[in-house]
């Protein structure tokens, strides 16, 4: 399969279930109006840093992280709504390929999803696959480098992003 394809459509299985804890963490969430935080979920040592720096961004005060899988297969569930609701939507994507952003945005409203490329930022393990190729210590500090660029690129943008992380407009 070497074709490109412009746009592809991708069939998933419904579901009648929900996470009983994303239930309530989805509600609580889209209650604070705290911005949802993705990240890509790729197996290798790029998309590693973009899930820790994620968390460590979802830390942040009006920031919480957002569960990708109920929001991509679960479209009725609270984590969902939440997400489709909320002012803005931030993606850190692992590389140039912006798996996450590609899927998110064709979800949201554009104007709503910020996206960051963690790669194009510290610039390096383009070479490696393997998540213990890099040093679980080097890996947690080059995570806390991108939360903390991140973070700074989110002040910037005040005070778009205070009133969407607490749903004024």
């Amino acid at each position: 399969m070497n074709k490109i394809v412009s746009n592809f459509t991708l069939d998933v299985e419904a579901t009648k279930g929900k996470c009983p804890i994303g239930e309530i963490v989805g509600k609580q969430n889209l209650a604070a109006g705290a911005v949802p935080v993705f990240s890509c979920e790729g197996a290798c040592i790029r998309g590693e840093i973009a899930r820790l720096a994620a968390n460590l961004v979802a830390k942040e005060d009006g920031y919480r992280r957002g569960c990708h899988g109920e929001l991509f297969t679960v479209p009725h569930s609270a984590m969902a709504e939440w997400t489709l609701k909320a002012g803005k939507a931030i993606v850190i994507d692992g590389c140039f390929l912006r798996c996450h952003g590609r899927i998110i945005g064709n979800l949201l409203d554009k104007d709503k999803l910020v996206e960051f490329d963690a790669l194009k930022h510290y610039q390096r393990y383009s070479d490696l696959f393997d998540i213990d190729a890099v040093p679980e210590t080097e890996r947690k500090q080059v995570a806390n480098d991108v939360a903390d660029w991140v973070i700074a690129g989110l002040k910037e943008m005040e005070p778009e992003m205070a009133n969407a992380a607490t749903g004024r407009t």
